[in-house]
């Protein structure tokens, strides 16, 4: 049987960001009336056989992660199967680098959190630390983040000192994904690719902001879209059962 959802990084009790996920999980569980299983998967443990028995991905903050190359691997595993995928902070700048490796081609793409002298940074590090600070969005219109928040403009809280290269912003913006979310300075935030399941990424982190009162739209999108999956997947086996949730 299939637990419902991974989350991709090196766990930390003492991370504030990953208590947060945790917590944020079970405010949107407890608004949808769900219960289901998640476990906290380190990237070195990462193989196409475990990616198999989830539903969907959380690529959680904290990079650098202990192995990228299979946390890269995941993105794409979740983005080729139409598994829903959430990248927060470091998930999202992952989810950048997997796009220009494998849909860009530019297959040395890197993250300057990993190698900061290398020749084709995607990630690089932020002008001003964006750690701790809560700045405004601006959300595209009729995207799928849009529809979620239900509103166009937002205030979200962040834990990065990297973030999207601003001279790859044109070489991005050329390919399938959509940039849907910026900064008053229109700095990339927020990505989400067509046609997928759910595909998100935030350089944000959403989480952070959740209470058990208000739980994080976002994180209550993924949960749906996962629950989605699950019965969609159930539905499609030959002895499908009614789905147990």
């Amino acid at each position: 049987m299939k637990n419902e959802l991974a989350i991709i990084g090196e766990f930390n009790p003492a991370s504030e960001t990953h208590a947060a996920t945790n917590t944020a999980i079970e405010h949107s569980k407890k608004l949808l009336e769900i219960d289901f299983k998640v476990s906290w998967i380190s990237t070195e443990d990462i193989s196409e056989e475990l990616l198999k028995h989830f539903h969907g991905f959380w690529v959680a903050p904290g990079s650098p992660y202990k192995n990228m190359e299979k946390a890269l691997f995941a993105i794409e595993y979740a983005r080729k199967n139409n598994i829903p995928i959430f990248g927060t902070c470091g998930g999202f700048q992952h989810m950048m680098i997997e796009y220009a490796r494998n849909i860009l081609g530019y297959k040395d793409a890197q993250n300057a959190e990993y190698e900061p002298y290398a020749s084709e940074l995607f990630i690089s590090e932020l002008a001003c630390s964006l750690r701790g600070r809560e700045m405004e969005l601006k959300l595209t219109p009729n995207s799928t983040v849009a529809s979620l928040y239900g509103k166009l403009q937002v205030k979200e809280k962040y834990y990065c000192n990297f973030g999207v290269n601003p001279e790859r912003n044109d070489l991005i913006q050329s390919g399938p994904i959509s940039i849907v979310g910026s900064d008053n300075e229109g700095e990339i935030r927020v990505l989400e690719y067509p046609g997928h399941s759910f595909f998100i990424g935030t350089l944000f982190v959403p989480q952070a902001l959740s209470t058990g009162k208000n739980p994080h739209p976002l994180v209550t999108g993924f949960l749906q879209a996962i629950m989605k999956n699950k019965i969609a997947e159930q539905a499609s086996t030959p002895d499908a059962k009614s789905p147990g949730i």
